[in-house]
């Protein structure tokens, strides 16, 4: 029976790469329809030909580099320094606290608690150096997985690869968590945009129960496993009530069997003042990095060892809240919910 669920996870794979190949191949032609329709407007050859060589261009260029993001992506260390995010650090702000050693040889499987409306405190810990990761873990290159859609945007997809973001399949997880030497640290905002519609201020659920794909990912690579939890992502926005019977309840439903995507309802403050707007409130974020869970590597893990393994993680996440949840403002009877 083994040779036949080879084949059968060969030919899956095989679907899933051709299938992502073909989706590739028309978003890097888009590109160059649009300039195109564009020159044609112009009624002028001159500018007609100042549009379409720079389009023909980047679509050659995006179409040798297609595979980037689920290759590790192109970190450019001088971006993540970039002063800007120090400017945004400061905004809120946002602070990163140490609990525990991270190996440089080792490669590590971070979870990041809670996602939040917009993933402000995993994008600003893990993808630039404004909070002092590097300072913190010397030696320990992270990344940040987001959604394959942003990929397909042009020119979006190249700043995004500098800062470390990359794919969230399992392809690419696996690409960095296979390097090696060690000193990878791939962050995954478990929740995902599920998760999004419980980022309300004070708010401690998570949707983690049967998020397990990370667990197997760790076993199979033998990467140790890092919980995070990031006090104050959830105060950010204020977010209208998801209620059953609500109609956006029922539209992010549809959407998400659809596209695996959910758009919260929410709101924050304006520039110029404080009710209502789309910025985001001026409330403190503090990320804790947990101490990290060390897993043996398990090239083909059963259910029963990630269930194991799954309930170990849940546990220490638990404790990390607990431990830290007085020093910033969670009440003392408020406890981490799973769902």
């Amino acid at each position: 029976m083994q040779p036949l669920a080879a084949t059968s996870n060969h030919s899956r794979a095989q679907r899933s790469l051709q299938s992502r190949q073909r989706s590739q191949h028309g978003a890097v032609r888009a590109p160059v329809r649009a300039l195109g329709a564009q020159a044609a407007d112009l009624g002028h050859p001159a500018l007609g030909l100042l549009l379409g060589v720079p389009a023909v261009l980047y679509a050659a260029w995006w179409y040798l580099d297609r595979d980037k993001p689920w290759q590790g992506g192109r970190r450019i260390e001088a971006l993540r320094r970039w002063v800007v995010w120090k400017y945004m650090k400061h905004y809120f702000p946002i602070s990163l606290v140490k609990t525990a050693e991270l190996d440089p040889s080792q490669n590590y499987l971070a979870g990041f608690h809670p996602h939040g409306v917009l993933s402000i405190g995993s994008f600003t810990n893990l993808c630039t150096d404004s909070t002092g990761f590097t300072s913190l873990f010397p030696s320990i290159y992270p990344h940040l997985t987001t959604m394959n859609m942003f990929f397909r945007v042009p020119f979006f997809r190249d700043t995004i690869m500098t800062v470390g973001l990359i794919s969230s399949d399992k392809e690419s997880c696996s690409h960095i968590l296979s390097r090696n030497g060690g000193g990878n640290l791939l962050g995954i905002t478990v929740g995902g945009t599920k998760e999004t519609l419980n980022a309300r201020p004070g708010s401690s659920r998570l949707v983690l129960r049967n998020r397990k794909g990370f667990i197997r990912l760790a076993l199979m690579h033998g990467a140790s496993l890092v919980p995070i939890f990031s006090f104050g992502d959830n105060d950010l926005f204020d977010q209208y009530e998801n209620s059953s019977g609500f109609w956006w309840q029922w539209f992010n439903d549809k959407l998400y069997k659809m596209t695996g995507i959910n758009i919260p309802l929410f709101h924050g403050r304006g520039v110029f003042q404080y009710s209502f707007g789309l910025l985001p409130y001026r409330r403190p974020i503090t990320t804790v990095v947990g101490t990290p869970i060390e897993v043996q590597k398990t090239p083909h893990p059963s259910q029963e060892e990630v269930d194991r393994l799954h309930q170990r993680y849940l546990q220490e996440l638990s404790d990390l809240f607990e431990a830290h949840k007085l020093k910033y403002n969670v009440p003392i009877d408020q406890h981490l919910e799973f769902c």
